[in-house]
C-alpha cells in the first residue's frame, strides 16, 4: 500500500499562489463605521452650500443695429435671390452594365443675368464638364445648358429653364471709376456652403492676371474679402449693392484665402456677356499683324523709337486696308516696317500691350493708331 505524501512541517502553499490571510471581523466593522462617518460629513458640507441656481441670466437689450450693419444686411437680402450654386457633372461608364451616369465633379457660384435664365459664372467652373445643375436661393434646382464661353476672360454663360418669377437679375454697376479703399462684398458658396457673405475693401485696381488660356486679363480688381474654393463665379458688390465684378481667383500658397483675391471687372463683363449670349463666343477684333517681341525690342532700341515693330501684314486685313506696312526684304536689304507707338493714345511696347488695347474694342469698332515710319509720325485708323 502506497503511503500518502506528507507536506513538510510549516508548509502553507506554493509561492506563486500566496494564501489569503484570515480576515479580522472587528477591524472590518470599525472601518465601515469610519467610512460612513466621512461620507456623512461631506454630504453635510455639500448641503450647506445650497442648491445650484439653474435659472438663465437676464438678457441685456441690444438696442438698434448700427447703420453700417443695416446696410450690409440689406445688401445681402437684396442680392441673395440673384446668386446661384452650380454643381458640375461628369459622365462615367460602367463596363459591367454598359450604363452611363453623371457624378458631381465640382462646384462654383454664379448669378442671374436676365429673365431668360442666363447665368454668369467663370469658365473654369464649367470647363471640361458634361453637364451642370444650378440651384437657386430657394433651393430649387434646374439642369443647365451651356450658352457660350470666353476662356480668355474666364467667363461663361449657362442657361436654365425656370419660371420667370424665380429669376431675379442682379443689379449691375460700373467698374471704371472704382477706387482703392472702397468697401466690397462677395457672395457665393465656398466649399458648398451656400449663401455666404464676406466683406473687405478694394486693395488695388488695374491688376493683370493670366486666364486659363494663358492670355492676360487686364483691369482686374484686387480685394481682401475672403474668397475660397467655390466662390468662383460669384458676384462682387459695392456698398450700393451693385455688381462690380466676378470673383475669379485667389493668390494663396495653400489654396485657401490669404487676403488677396481677384475679380473680373463688370465693365468687361457687360461687354463680353451679351456677345456670348448672342454668338456663343467672342468675335475678337483683329488687326491682322505679324509680330515678334524679341525682334521688335532689338529694332526699337537700335532706332531709338519705343514701340512695336510690324513684321508682316495679312492680306485683306484691317491693317492692310489701313495702309500699315510690314518688314520686307528689298534688293537684299531689310526695310523695317511701321512701328506702332500708340493705340487710342495708349503706349504700345509689346504684343501684350497691343492685345490689351484691342480687348477694349469689339468687332466693327474703329481703332486709332500712331505709327512711326521712316522718321515720320503718322496717325491711321483701322476698322477692326
Amino acid at each position: 500500500m502506497t503511503t500518502p505524501y506528507q507536506y513538510p512541517p510549516g508548509f502553507s502553499g506554493y509561492p506563486d499562489y500566496p494564501q489569503r490571510p484570515r480576515s479580522n471581523g472587528a477591524l472590518s466593522f470599525l472601518l465601515l463605521i469610519a467610512m460612513a462617518a466621512a461620507a456623512g460629513f461631506f454630504l453635510a458640507r455639500w448641503s450647506a452650500r445650497g442648491t445650484p441656481d439653474l435659472q438663465a441670466r437676464r438678457v441685456t437689450p441690444r438696442g438698434d443695429l448700427g447703420a453700417d450693419e443695416k446696410s450690409t444686411i440689406q445688401i445681402f437680402k437684396q442680392t441673395i435671390p440673384s446668386v446661384v450654386f452650380i454643381t458640375t457633372l461628369s459622365e462615367t461608364y460602367d463596363v459591367r452594365t454598359g450604363d452611363t451616369s453623371a457624378i458631381p465633379q465640382g462646384t462654383g457660384s454664379g448669378f442671374i443675368w436676365d429673365q431668360a435664365g442666363d447665368i454668369v459664372t467663370n469658365f473654369h467652373v464649367v470647363r471640361e464638364t458634361s453637364a451642370a445643375r444650378v440651384t437657386l436661393s430657394d433651393h430649387s434646382s434646374y439642369a443647365a445648358d451651356l450658352v457660350g464661353v470666353a476662356p480668355e476672360y474666364d467667363l461663361a454663360v449657362v442657361r436654365i429653364h425656370a419660371p420667370k418669377n424665380k429669376l431675379r437679375p442682379i443689379i449691375v454697376g460700373a467698374s471704371h471709376d472704382l477706387q482703392v479703399g472702397q468697401k466690397v462684398f462677395a457672395i457665393g458658396d465656398p466649399y458648398g456652403l451656400d449663401q455666404t457673405l464676406t466683406s473687405g475693401i478694394i486693395s488695388a485696381v488695374g491688376r493683370s492676371i493670366r486666364s486659363v488660356t494663358d492670355v492676360p486679363i487686364d483691369n482686374i480688381i484686387q480685394i481682401d474679402a475672403a474668397i475660397n474654393p467655390g466662390n468662383s463665379g460669384g458676384p462682387l458688390l459695392d456698398s450700393a449693392g451693385r455688381l462690380i465684378g466676378v470673383n475669379t481667383a485667389i493668390y494663396s500658397p495653400s489654396g485657401s484665402n490669404a487676403g488677396i483675391g481677384f475679380a473680373i471687372p463688370v465693365d468687361t463683363i457687360n461687354r463680353v456677356i451679351p456677345e456670348l449670349i448672342a454668338n456663343g463666343k467672342i468675335v475678337r477684333p483683329r488687326l491682322g499683324l505679324v509680330l515678334d517681341d524679341n525682334t521688335s525690342e532689338q529694332v526699337s532700341d537700335r532706332l531709338g523709337v519705343p514701340g512695336l515693330l510690324v513684321m508682316g501684314v495679312q492680306p485683306n486685313s484691317p491693317a492692310a486696308n489701313a495702309g500699315i506696312r510690314g518688314t520686307q526684304m528689298v534688293n537684299g536689304e531689310i526695310n523695317f516696317g511701321d512701328i506702332i507707338t500708340t493705340i487710342d493714345g495708349k503706349a504700345i511696347h509689346t504684343t501684350g500691350d497691343l492685345h490689351a488695347a484691342m480687348n477694349a474694342h469689339k468687332a466693327g469698332d474703329t481703332v486709332h493708331l500712331t505709327i512711326w515710319r521712316n522718321g515720320k509720325t503718322l496717325d491711321v485708323q483701322a476698322h477692326v
